[in-house]
């Protein structure tokens, strides 16, 4: 983005100390921060995309790719997964009527943050000594991945400072230019015409039209192809094969694919296939031409074209992995069925790895695609896209293990930017309580167009009338829903842990380092457990939690308090941890237990969760176990703290995890739920009126 004056009236004395038109001054300085800009730390660098120039020479254009830093916290910069963004900023400099007008954009996530920035400085209209300069900004924030009010915040605060900082730019590169020497530029004026260049030309000509002299760094777009009666599908093929398209629709079809023919090298992607991304970017032609390009380089680097022929996935995945193609919709949409509940997600990840689930579920979408084509011939009618059926019988805190909602997100995003609008529908079966915590931690990463299409029921709801029955036939109905017929899709189930990978084949995949980073480590000594303070400034707020037990066996408390505990060792990703609590607090005074002590054995991983009731302090407690007449003691004495401190003994360690779920979020996820189908209504009630309560899940041996 630029980072321009504040905006006000600048006299032409401040730029040029000569009495000429300060602008030619100035933009020869403001042209000095590129390609890099040692002055601007968070400037990482650009690349001149496009450049062209008027016949005149009065009007140059410049559109650049810039590199910016990201300037925020490091938890937020790894969720997110970069270390810098892109921004496309285009410059208009009209020598003739003395104006530059700056427009940027962001090109990094752009699906989900939206910021646009325009500047213009022109002349002023009552005196031509003055310059007007003019900024403006626009943030809108669709998604992102649930720190939205912290990314507004952010952005405000790092505008503010680029804002300041430009202005001393500026003038350091102008007073660089005085000192080389450089204070005086002639205001242009066009060049003269020979006659005998005039009679030449064959028509009039107008000076300020635009001259291409061709890309510099990377080739960009062709012109767009002008749409002629005779350059038109035939409407047979549109009805059979594409569906209905307005005319303009039509054209934009057009459009791209002949901007693939010349140029894209390799194989032209079918009608269908970029039919679909217009779609996803609503027939905007730029954006969609984007985002197939991006796409086409993505499936070049991994070979995607080739998957159906070269992926053969692995025994364990065919016995372990419950999803499967199933018959049809009743619309004739291929229909895959998955059944997640009953999915070891973090089985399968320590079994055959992340990028074997990922290549996985890539062929699944290919296999789609070709579906689809299929079906499109059978019934003679487009059949662009599919629906599936996921069954949640079974989910439990055991999904929320991070690594693995982590991939899952990293799907999402894969198949967002490359598969878009192939999902016709989906339907969620038998959502559990649980759902709505995994619903706000992966809804920030799925398209609002795609959310429209969500259909979720709990408990029995999908039978009957307004359930599976309006979308599927009943002969197509699985046996394992009430239906009918049987389904082959397998089962799932825990995967041994005999068929996990060695650490050996896992540091080999980079796949424990990123697991590890991922947790925190803690040693819980006997009479001096481990305790995290969790500050919660509304209630409603959900705290979730996951650990494995290393070693030892631990009990796992979690305590509320209206007091701030005395702060302890700090460490990264929580406010205090250690010995939080003091032997003067008085359990049912001073603080309270909002969850019965859970005994939690070496080997076990812990998932849950906690719907909020008050604003305060909540105190995560791992305490060493000990016989069952002294669960409940849970707040040791300083004594017993120095004499564990100071004497041999056994020591439980412990890898843990938590986060917080905004109020604010976790009350906005509930509300597209219920905006998904009203057949969510009761889990929504259940969920809400559920505050104070816990959801966790053991798993043995994990």
């Amino acid at each position: 983005m630029d980072a321009g004056l504040p905006r006000r009236l600048l006299p032409w004395h401040f730029w040029n100390r000569a009495q000429t038109l300060v602008l030619q001054t100035g933009c020869l300085a403001y042209e000095k921060r590129f390609p890099t800009c040692p002055q601007i730390p968070v400037f990482l660098g650009s690349e001149v995309l496009r450049e062209s120039r008027s016949a005149d020479g009065a009007v140059h254009v410049v559109e650049r790719s810039c590199r910016l830093r990201v300037e925020a916290p490091r938890l937020l910069r790894k969720i997110a997964g970069v270390e810098h963004v892109v921004f496309v900023q285009r410059n208009v400099l009209n020598w003739r009527e003395r104006t530059l007008l700056i427009e940027a954009h962001n090109e990094t996530f752009a699906n989900r943050v939206v910021v646009n920035e325009n500047c213009s400085y022109t002349v002023h209209p009552e005196n031509e000594e003055w310059t007007c300069f003019e900024q403006s900004a626009s943030l809108d924030i669709r998604s992102f991945f649930g720190f939205e009010s912290a990314l507004e915040k952010i952005a405000m605060k790092q505008y503010t400072a680029n804002v300041k900082r430009g202005k001393e730019v500026i003038e350091h590169y102008l007073n660089e230019l005085i000192s080389q020497g450089t204070s005086h530029i002639p205001r242009w004026t066009p060049a003269p015409v020979r006659e005998e260049d005039a009679r030449s030309q064959a028509g009039p000509r107008d000076l300020g039209s635009l001259e291409v002299d061709g890309p510099i760094g990377a080739p960009g777009p062709a012109p767009e192809v002008v749409v002629t009666d005779g350059d038109k599908l035939d409407a047979d093929y549109i009805e059979c094969c594409l569906g209905h398209l307005t005319p303009m629709q039509e054209s934009c079809l057009i459009q791209l694919r002949h901007w693939l023919q010349e140029t894209h090298k390799g194989k032209i992607p079918k009608d269908e296939h970029i039919l679909r991304f217009l779609r996803a970017r609503d027939f905007h032609l730029d954006k969609a031409r984007e985002m197939l390009r991006l796409s086409l380089s993505w499936r070049k680097q991994h070979q995607v074209d080739f998957l159906l022929q070269t992926w053969r996935p692995p025994a364990l995945l065919e016995e372990f992995y419950a999803g499967g193609w199933h018959y049809q919709d009743i619309d004739g949409r291929p229909l895959y069925i998955l059944r997640l509940g009953h999915m070891d997600t973090k089985g399968l990840m320590k079994a055959v790895g992340e990028e074997a689930l990922l290549k996985h579920v890539l062929s699944v979408n290919e296999e789609g695609q070709k579906r689809c084509e299929g079906n499109t011939k059978q019934f003679g009618r487009p059949i662009s896209s599919w629906t599936c059926l996921v069954d949640l019988e079974g989910l439990n805190m055991r999904h929320l293990w991070r690594p693995g909602v982590k991939a899952l997100l990293r799907m999402i995003e894969v198949v967002e930017d490359n598969y878009p609008e192939t999902l016709g529908r989906l339907l969620i079966v038998r959502a559990p309580r649980v759902f709505p915590v995994l619903w706000t931690l992966i809804s920030p990463f799925i398209n609002e167009n795609t959310r429209q299409k969500f259909l979720i029921y709990s408990g029995s709801n999908y039978q009957g009338p307004g359930g599976l029955v309006d979308y599927l036939d009943k002969e197509v109905i699985p046996d394992f829903l009430g239906g009918e017929c049987v389904c082959n899709v397998p089962e799932g189930g825990l995967v041994p842990k005999s068929l996990y990978l060695t650490e050996e084949e896992q540091e080999h995949t980079d796949q424990l380092r990123q697991w590890r980073e991922t947790y925190q480590s803690a040693s819980v000594l006997r009479g001096a457990p481990h305790e995290v303070a969790v500050e919660i400034l509304e209630g409603e707020s959900v705290i979730t939690w996951d650990f494995d037990i290393l070693r030892g066996d631990v009990v796992f408390s979690l305590y509320h308090s209206k007091q701030v505990p005395k702060p302890g060792p700090q460490e990264p990703g929580a406010r205090a941890a250690g010995q939080l609590t003091d032997k003067g607090w008085v359990l049912g005074v001073d603080y309270s237990r909002v969850e019965a002590p859970l005994v939690c054995r070496e080997g076990e991983s812990i998932q849950g969760s906690h719907v909020t009731r008050w604003p305060g302090t909540y105190l995560l407690q791992w305490q060493m176990h000990s016989p069952p007449g002294n669960v409940a003691c849970s707040i040791p004495g300083v004594e017993d703290v120095l004499t564990a401190l100071h004497s041999p003994g056994p020591k439980c360690k412990l890898l843990y995890y938590y986060e917080v779920l905004a109020s604010e979020d976790f009350r906005g996820s509930m509300s597209s739920l219920e905006s998904c189908t009203s057949g969510f209504s009761q889990l929504s009630a259940t969920t809400s009126s559920s505050s104070g309560q816990s959801h966790s899940s053991p798993l043995v041996s994990r």
